[in-house]
């Protein structure tokens, strides 16, 4: 054998075989990553000096988020105390700190069949903080600080903290800092939703003249800042939605519109004359009367639920249907005499003859105990039959005490119990009964006494002729 040759063994030949092997994976892989940079978009180029003394801007990462559940910090934005504020805003990035409130409550857990004390943490920042109590200095040294004006932990802003608190100089310092006016908070409020108090009405003006949607609607429930300032009876409030153009026919999730929600809202006495004022500009601005919700529920159900007899007579007046039933088959009549017992001083004899008088059917003499305490009432249903019958034993169930106040009327109603009506009554009925709904403006429109036309219109004499 030569001495410039070399027996080549099995292991010999298996080596050279994985090195070809490698060689040939690695030209591979460099094929496919010059493949890869030759398809890559080029990068930007890099900025020039132009004179050798700017300096490029670098960009920072943002400092870590802070949690903070010091009570003594949150007191200092809860109470404004500045001289506390500068030094807990030493540290930079208190300035967007999240204050984390832990409350314990009561919760039933069904596992064990028992009450248990669990711990909650709400989520909240010193903007919002500051702003819901209406501190301005605060807010204005936190926003001076670039504090973020929309963050929204515990899914609220500063901005809706305010407007709930009714603070129009820290809506004002908020909205002039890039405050969104239209944004939603986790349950679906926007910032007008949220001015329901007559102390908010500056805050609604700052809002509008800032361009927010005065037609937002809830997530859930679709109700528009007009629903809620009609529910509330706040005649500024609406007046200002409806001169930035509020939709008066706009309709929530159950089909009920802002007049809908203005005769809901009517629920005590004393505050009928503000609701009455609401109706009435809403009706001014093209609302209907006749609309009625996916239950069929009119604003006319809504006043008579509430016996208020002058927010009844304006919607008749302007075409609500006195006989109109809902889903459940009540006319406006029935919803009055449920509630006749709950408001006898509030004239449901009142509510009664205009629904009569407007094309409303006399009700089941079955339903006329519910007028017992309300003796001018009974006396309107009475007028409407052409024969007084079952009337003995719904005297019996008077209370003492108005059986004796009343005792005239009750006397005439046990003496034509069962007896026939006269002529003129009977006459009066079968007018009533022919003229139907038009009823009130035919009758005013005969040329006859007024005397009659009063009489025809079922007057209130204090006794049943």
């Amino acid at each position: 054998m030569s001495q410039k040759t070399f027996a080549f063994t099995s292991a010999t030949l298996r080596s050279l075989r994985m090195e070809q092997e490698l060689q040939d994976w690695e030209e591979a892989r460099r094929a496919l990553e010059h493949r890869r940079v030759m398809s890559r978009r080029p990068l930007p180029a890099a900025p020039r000096l132009r004179h050798g003394t700017e300096r490029i801007q670098t960009v920072r990462a943002p400092p870590p988020q802070i949690h903070c559940r010091d009570p003594a910090v949150h007191n200092t934005f809860m109470y404004g105390d500045m001289r506390s504020l500068y030094a807990v805003l030493k540290e930079s990035g208190m300035v967007n700190a999240i204050m984390e409130i832990v409350h314990e409550e009561m919760v039933w857990t069904p596992e064990m069949g028992m009450w248990t004390l669990s711990s909650k943490v709400k989520q909240t920042s010193g903007l919002r903080l500051a702003a819901g109590r209406g501190h301005y200095g605060c807010v204005e040294e936190l926003l001076f600080r670039e504090a973020e004006v929309d963050a929204d932990p515990g899914g609220r802003t500063a901005l809706h903290d305010a407007c709930s608190g009714g603070h129009h100089s820290c809506v004002k310092l908020l909205l002039e800092h890039g405050a969104d006016p239209d944004l939603l908070t986790a349950d679906g409020n926007a910032p007008l939703h949220l001015c329901i108090t007559a102390e908010s009405y500056a805050c609604t003006e700052l809002l509008v003249s800032m361009g927010a949607n005065v037609n937002v609607a809830q997530r859930d429930s679709c109700l528009t800042p007009l629903h809620l300032a009609c529910r509330r009876g706040l005649v500024e409030h609406v007046e200002l939605l409806l001169a930035h153009r509020a939709d008066v026919t706009v309709q929530n999730r159950e089909g009920e519109t802002p007049l809908n929600a203005a005769c809901a809202g009517a629920e005590r006495p004393t505050e009928t004359v503000r609701y009455l004022a609401v109706v009435q500009k809403l009706l001014q601005a093209g609302a209907q009367a006749h609309t009625a919700g996916r239950k069929q529920h009119t604003a006319l159900h809504n006043a008579c639920s509430n016996c208020a007899f002058q927010i009844a007579d304006v919607l008749l007046q302007h075409g609500a249907r006195a006989d109109a039933a809902n889903c459940a088959g009540y006319t406006p009549m029935d919803c009055l005499l449920q509630v006749v017992e709950d408001y006898p001083d509030q004239h449901p004899e009142l509510i009664t003859r205009s629904l009569l008088n407007r094309g409303a059917k006399p009700p089941s003499t079955k339903m006329l105990k519910l007028c017992l305490l309300s003796p001018a009432t009974l006396e309107v249903m009475l007028n409407c039959y052409p024969v007084v019958s079952d009337c003995e034993d719904l005297i019996q169930e008077v209370p003492d005490e108005l059986l004796k106040e009343h005792m005239r009327f009750f006397d005439s109603v046990c003496r034509v119990n069962g007896q026939p009506r006269t002529l003129q009554h009977l006459c009066r009925c079968s007018l009533r009964l022919s003229l139907g709904a038009r009823c009130h403006s035919a009758i005013d429109k005969l040329n006859i006494p007024c005397a009659l036309k009063e009489y025809l219109l079922l007057p209130i004499k204090g006794e049943i002729q």
